[in-house]
C-alpha cells in the first residue's frame, strides 16, 4: 500500500468534512430568508437559458445567502481565479491556499445549482471580479431534474459565450461532468452525452482547455466509484486531491503555478537536449510520405479522426518560447505539448540533431487525465501517455498519474531499453541506425522536462 503525503493526508481529511457537511445541506430544510437583492426570481418568464431552476427552500436560502456573501467581499476577489460550479464546486471550501499555492482563487460553486442557475447569476458573482481564468464544472444536478443533455449543453454554450464576451483572452478550463450512478438519477449514457456535447461544443476554441474528469474518476461501467465518491455524487478527500492533480499541470500551463525556473542540473556525462528556456535545437520536419498516406486514409473513414497538419519543409525554433502555432511550448523548464482545441491533433517536434552512436536519454513527463504523446528513438515511437487510463502499459505499479515520472531509453547496437520509474516498456525496441529524438502530440497536454543524453562512444 502507497503511503500519503502530508499534504495530500490533510486535503483528503478536510475535504472528507466538506463532502459529508454537503450531503447533509442538500437535505436539510430550511426556513424562509429576509430579502437579500440575491434571490432566485419566482418565475422563468425572460430568464436565459432553458431547463430546471431550482427553487426547493433550501437551496433559496444558500442561493441567496453565498451570493449575499460573494457580494459583499467582492473588493477582495478582483482578479482572483474562479471555479465556477455546484455543491462538488462549493465542497473546495473558501481557502485554496494548500492546494494551489499562490493563487488567489474565488470559489463560486452553490450546492445543488444548475447550468441555468449559473447562467442566472454568472454576471454579478463571476464577471464581476474581472477573473483571471475561470475553472468551469457545472451540469450534474440538472440530470437529477430530468434534463436532456442537449439542454444542458445549449446552457453551457451560452454560460462560455459570456465569458468569452467579457474577455476574450481569459483562460477558461472546462471539466467534464463527473461520474455519479443511476440510482442518483444521473445515468452514465446521459452523463456521457453531455461531455460528448461539451466537447462538441468548445472544439476549436483555444480559449477553453477541456480536462477529461469523467475519464479520471470513471469505474470500469461508467460510474463513480464509492471509494473516491462515497454518496456516489461527492468527492471525498481522496477525490479532491486527484481533481486538483489534474488541474495544476493545465494551471502551471496556463502560469498560475509553478512559475519558478527548473534550477536541475544534469548529471557528470549527459548534455541536456532542451534549455529549459526555448525551443533551441527543436524544430519540425517535412510530413513523410507514409505518414501523409496514413491520414488521409484515418481521416477518410473516421469522422473523428485526429487533426494532422502537414509539413512541407524543415523549420527550427532556436530562440522561440514556442512553435509558431503554439502547439509546443517552452516554459520554466518544461517543454509543453499543449492540449489542441481539436480535441486531437497530431503534430511531431523533433531535435536537429541526430544521434548515431549508442546512447542513454533520460526524461521525465507528466500527463493530464488521458492524454496521449510519443518519444520518438531515431524513428520509432514509444508511447508516452497517462498510462493507467490511456494505455498501452495499464499494469504499471510505479506510474504517478498528473505527477512527474521518469522515462529512461539505453541504447545498444540499435536496440533500444525502454523504462518508466524502473518498470519496462519496451524491453528491445528496434531502431534505425541513426536518427533525432522527436516528442508527438495527439490528445490533452503533455509536459516533458530534465531531457538529458549522454552519448556511449
Amino acid at each position: 500500500m502507497k503511503s500519503i503525503p502530508p499534504r495530500e493526508l490533510l486535503l483528503t481529511l478536510a475535504f472528507s468534512f466538506l463532502a459529508l457537511t454537503l450531503c447533509a445541506q442538500d437535505q436539510a430544510p430550511a426556513a424562509p430568508q429576509a430579502n437579500t437583492g440575491f434571490e432566485i426570481p419566482a418565475t422563468d418568464d425572460g430568464l436565459p437559458g432553458a431547463g430546471p431552476i431550482r427553487r426547493y427552500e433550501w437551496f433559496r436560502k444558500l442561493w441567496a445567502e453565498r451570493r449575499a456573501a460573494w457580494a459583499a467581499g467582492a473588493a477582495e476577489d478582483q482578479n482572483a481565479v474562479a471555479f465556477l460550479g455546484d455543491s462538488i464546486t462549493q465542497g473546495w471550501g473558501e481557502d485554496f491556499s494548500g492546494i494551489f499555492p499562490g493563487v488567489k482563487i474565488a470559489n463560486r460553486g452553490i450546492s445543488g445549482d444548475t447550468t441555468r442557475g449559473v447562467l442566472i447569476r454568472l454576471k454579478e458573482d463571476v464577471l464581476s471580479l474581472h477573473p483571471r481564468a475561470v475553472v468551469v464544472l457545472i451540469g450534474t444536478n440538472d440530470l437529477e431534474e430530468l434534463a436532456d443533455p442537449e439542454t444542458i449543453a445549449a446552457n453551457l454554450k451560452l454560460i462560455l459565450a459570456e465569458l468569452k464576451r467579457h474577455d476574450a483572452k481569459m483562460p477558461i478550463v472546462l471539466c467534464q461532468v463527473f461520474p455519479s450512478a443511476e440510482t442518483k438519477k444521473r445515468p452514465v449514457d446521459k452523463i456521457k452525452k453531455v461531455n460528448e456535447l461539451y466537447a462538441a461544443a468548445v472544439k476549436g476554441d483555444a480559449q477553453v482547455t477541456l480536462i477529461e474528469t469523467w475519464t479520471l474518476f470513471a469505474n470500469a461501467q461508467g460510474d463513480a466509484k464509492p471509494e473516491e465518491f462515497p454518496d456516489l455524487l461527492h468527492p471525498n478527500g481522496a477525490g479532491y486531491a486527484k481533481w486538483a492533480a489534474a488541474l495544476r499541470p493545465v494551471l502551471a500551463t496556463l502560469g498560475f503555478v509553478e512559475s519558478e525556473p527548473d534550477t536541475f542540473t544534469p548529471e557528470p556525462g549527459f548534455v541536456s537536449l532542451f534549455n529549459g528556456r526555448d525551443l533551441t535545437g527543436w524544430g519540425f520536419r517535412p510530413t513523410s510520405e507514409a505518414d501523409m498516406a496514413s491520414a488521409k486514409r484515418w481521416q477518410a473513414s473516421d469522422p473523428n479522426a485526429a487533426a494532422w497538419p502537414f509539413v512541407t519543409h524543415p523549420i527550427q525554433f532556436n530562440g522561440e518560447t514556442s512553435s509558431g502555432d503554439g502547439r509546443y511550448v517552452a516554459k520554466n523548464g518544461r517543454l509543453i505539448v499543449t492540449t489542441p482545441p481539436e480535441g486531437r491533433k497530431i503534430q511531431q517536434l523533433w531535435t536537429t540533431k541526430e544521434f548515431v552512436k549508442d546512447f542513454i536519454l533520460k526524461l521525465e513527463f507528466r500527463a493530464t487525465p488521458n492524454a496521449d504523446s510519443g518519444v520518438f528513438i531515431r524513428s520509432p515511437q514509444l508511447q508516452c501517455r497517462d498510462y493507467l487510463l490511456a494505455g498501452p502499459y495499464k499494469q504499471l505499479t510505479q506510474y504517478r498519474p498528473q505527477e512527474w515520472n521518469e522515462i529512461v531509453v539505453a541504447v545498444t547496437n540499435g536496440v533500444a531499453h525502454c523504462t518508466c520509474n524502473g518498470e519496462v516498456l519496451e524491453a528491445a525496441l528496434k531502431l534505425p541506425a541513426t536518427g533525432p529524438i522527436g516528442l508527438e502530440g495527439d490528445r490533452g497536454q503533455m509536459e516533458y522536462r530534465r531531457i538529458r543524453i549522454r552519448e556511449v562512444p
